[in-house]
């Protein structure tokens, strides 16, 4: 049940690509994630002409994909009608080299021959300028170069060239490499050095999984979503993306089709929370540099929701008109207006990221004195802000209230900056914050709660069921034994659950009624169920979630609770985070199996 969502990604935390179950790129950015994307045919309705990049097998009549094991590199195998066969390998090179990371603008193919006297074709089609085809230069014996002003690219190739520019059908009779980058000469024997950037790539990526602790059930899916999430990460700067794409909308014809390929402030929290869980600081340690530069920028101001992933403040919103949308269900967006709302939850988010560097003695660079009284000034601005309007995490475009959720993680903010002082022995300061966030507790206790329907409101202002509420638990202000939130709980599914999905809310905002339900919601449900001891119903609901993932083993952002089909940006890392989160809490312990 993944509808038409069945999109491989491959990366290197410098750029992705999304390949179909055909083995097509249709989708990728240059020269990083929020780039203009040189593959672009996901957005360009039912039968694009331009935007991708094939290799077909004649006659075909059966395909199969996976990945290489604890990689992003795929494989893609085609079998022709004659008993041909054909192996594609698709990967972005990402290794160690020279004491850096190699991890360039580039796309790696590789084809092998595996049986018969298979014939192929190569269809090679970027575009630039969003959806405009780009042109082909005079290139050479071996490579291709399609300029643009953005970024010229070139394709070296051990194939013909001839036949690759025609797009004529050759046979396959010896493996042949394909090297998309800058335009640069290639030094080197190309299918050596290719050959050796796999073999490189893959031990990075192997190692790197080696690292993780995960839990005994559900290994494949924790791993395949930590690649992931990992492959979410701009290296460069430690920005965490919340999506690869841009305008997959919500739900059929809903107009909610949004620009996630860039960081948000909330969605990296959940993402370095969950690869916390599985012990891998490097991501954490990334993403806390950029949101240092992020704090010495606000100086002591107003902290955005979301960044470009070189920490640019303003990402405007544009409909880019060349391309007609998802299944044609545009508009297609660029740029995302969310940076200029007013959303507090960021100011909770920043400090719960922070606060293990005080603590955590693995890291490289633990937090000191300096790095508390920065957090300082995102402290005030909990304390100043958590019981005011905002947009919430939903992020309401037309309307504010006082969101229980933004309020809950301002409270956070100063909750886990007295921890944070106390790690440094700084006792004054410990009570100052205890005292703040005592008194912010109080005020949210009273406000939120609704003692006539016996639950916590999603807002201040009225009684309003969200399923944000849910992470109440999360952040330690309610506890699972709490009648508040058992009950806070049961109103939530009564009025949210639809079958084996939870919906964020089910009223009108400025796009009309939700249709579809918010994966990370289940996931949430899912916790909640198992922390209040509802642990069978957790497990077979989380087995539910996981017959919905798509054939790579991942999630987009929602869910058709009827059809179960996929919809939104993908894959996204809010529903990531919900996979890995869930294994973790649900599995049975390594002990048990020992």
């Amino acid at each position: 049940m993944t509808g038409t969502l069945d999109l491989w990604p491959i990366g290197n935390c410098q750029v992705s690509a999304l390949v179909d179950a055909d083995g097509r790129f249709v989708w990728g950015c240059v020269p990083r994630v929020d780039g203009d994307p040189l593959f672009s045919a996901l957005l360009a309705g039912e039968a694009p002409q331009t935007g991708f990049w094939s290799i077909d097998i004649e006659d075909r009549v059966e395909r199969r994909q996976q990945y290489l094991r604890n990689t992003p590199i795929l494989v893609t195998r085609h079998r022709d009608a004659n008993g041909g066969e054909i192996e594609i390998i698709d990967f972005c090179p990402y290794f160690r080299r020279n004491g850096r990371s190699y991890r360039p603008v580039a796309f790696a193919r590789i084809v092998r021959p595996l049986a018969g006297s298979p014939r192929i074709t190569v269809r090679l089609r970027p575009t630039q300028e969003w959806g405009k085809a780009r042109e082909i230069s005079a290139g050479g014996s071996n490579h291709i170069r399609f300029p643009a002003d953005a970024m010229t690219m070139r394709l070296t190739t051990t194939a013909p060239v001839g036949l690759v520019l025609e797009e004529r059908t050759f046979r396959l009779e010896q493996a042949h490499t394909f090297f998309l980058g800058p335009d640069e000469s290639f030094a080197g024997d190309l299918s050596a050095t290719v050959d050796q950037m796999l073999t490189d790539t893959t031990a990075e990526w192997q190692e790197w999984v080696r690292g993780l602790a995960i839990p005994v059930e559900w290994q494949d899916v924790v791993i395949r979503s930590a690649i992931t999430l990992k492959l979410c990460q701009h290296e460069e700067t430690g920005a965490i993306v919340a999506a690869m794409t841009t305008s997959i909308p919500e739900h059929a014809g809903s107009q909610r089709n949004w620009d996630y390929r860039y960081c948000w402030i909330r969605d990296a929290y959940y993402t370095v929370q969950a690869l916390n869980r599985l012990g891998a600081l490097d991501v954490l340690e990334s993403y806390l540099a950029f949101l240092r530069n992020i704090v010495d920028d606000a100086k002591g101001g107003h902290i955005q929701p979301l960044y470009g992933v070189l920490g640019e403040p303003e990402i405007e919103e544009r409909e880019a008109a060349r391309l007609t949308g998802y299944r044609g269900m545009g508009p297609v967006r660029v740029g995302n207006a969310a940076y200029s709302q007013v959303q507090h939850d960021a100011y909770g988010q920043i400090v719960l990221c922070n606060t293990q560097a005080f603590i955590d003695q693995r890291l490289l660079r633990m937090s000191g004195l300096s790095d508390f009284e920065a957090l300082e000034k995102v402290g005030e601005r909990a304390w100043q802000l958590f019981d005011q309007p905002d947009a919430g995490l939903w992020e309401l475009r037309t309307r504010q209230s006082v969101h229980t959720y933004s309020a809950a993680m301002c409270w956070a903010a100063c909750d886990r900056l007295g921890n944070a002082a106390a790690a440094l022995h700084l006792n004054e300061r410990a009570e100052f914050w205890g005292q703040r966030a005592a008194a912010m507790r109080a005020r949210i206790e009273s406000a939120a709660w609704r003692e006539d329907t016996q639950r916590m409101s999603a807002t201040f202002e009225g009684d309003d069921l969200d399923a944000s509420v849910i992470q109440l638990l999360d952040l330690r202000f309610l506890t699972p034994d709490d009648a508040r939130f058992t009950s806070t709980l049961a109103a939530i599914e009564q009025g949210l659950r639809r079958g084996s999905h939870m919906l964020r809310y089910a009223t009108e905002d400025d796009f009309g009624l939700p249709e579809t339900a918010f994966n990370v919601c289940t996931f949430w449900l899912i916790e909640a169920l198992h922390l209040t001891g509802r642990s069978s119903e957790a497990r077979a609901l989380y087995e539910e979630m996981l017959a919905r993932c798509t054939k790579a083993g991942l999630l987009s952002e929602d869910i058709d609770p009827v059809t179960g089909e996929l919809w939104g940006n993908y894959p996204q890392t809010y529903s990531l985070v919900g996979l890995i989160n869930c294994a973790v809490l649900l599995s049975k312990p390594w002990n048990s199996v020992r």
